[in-house]
């Protein structure tokens, strides 16, 4: 049985995650809310925003490489999305890059891994 590849940063396949989740949004304007009659005004600038949400357990090797795709300014990502069922790609970054010392092993242990695109 073969796996959906999940993430492909810069052209590399990424683990399998633990995790994954694909979130929506629209980002609004400042100039939207309510108005003085009283009724909401909604000015969206970019609707369907996508953040991903993922996270891995890993050997230190991809410890390291996840760490040096967080310094990235952006990289390219191509996700597999839940909307369309399909592998999409733009430009993205990581955020909110948090690791954790699972299990310690001869291997310099596995490690927790998870962020934000």
């Amino acid at each position: 049985m073969a796996f959906i590849q999940y993430l492909n940063f810069d052209g590399e396949n990424l683990p399998l995650p633990t995790s994954y989740e694909v979130s929506m949004e629209d980002r609004e304007a400042d100039s939207g809310g309510e108005t003085e009659a009283g009724t909401f005004q909604r000015d969206v600038v970019r609707a369907g925003v996508r953040t991903i949400a993922v996270s891995f357990v890993v050997t230190v090797k991809w410890l390291k490489k996840l760490m040096g795709y967080k310094q990235k300014e952006r990289i390219t990502v191509k996700y597999f999305d839940l909307e369309t069922v399909a592998v999409k790609q733009t430009q993205m970054y990581v955020d909110g890059f948090k690791s954790k010392l699972e299990k310690d092993t001869s291997y310099k242990g596995l490690w927790s891994v998870s962020f934000t695109l």
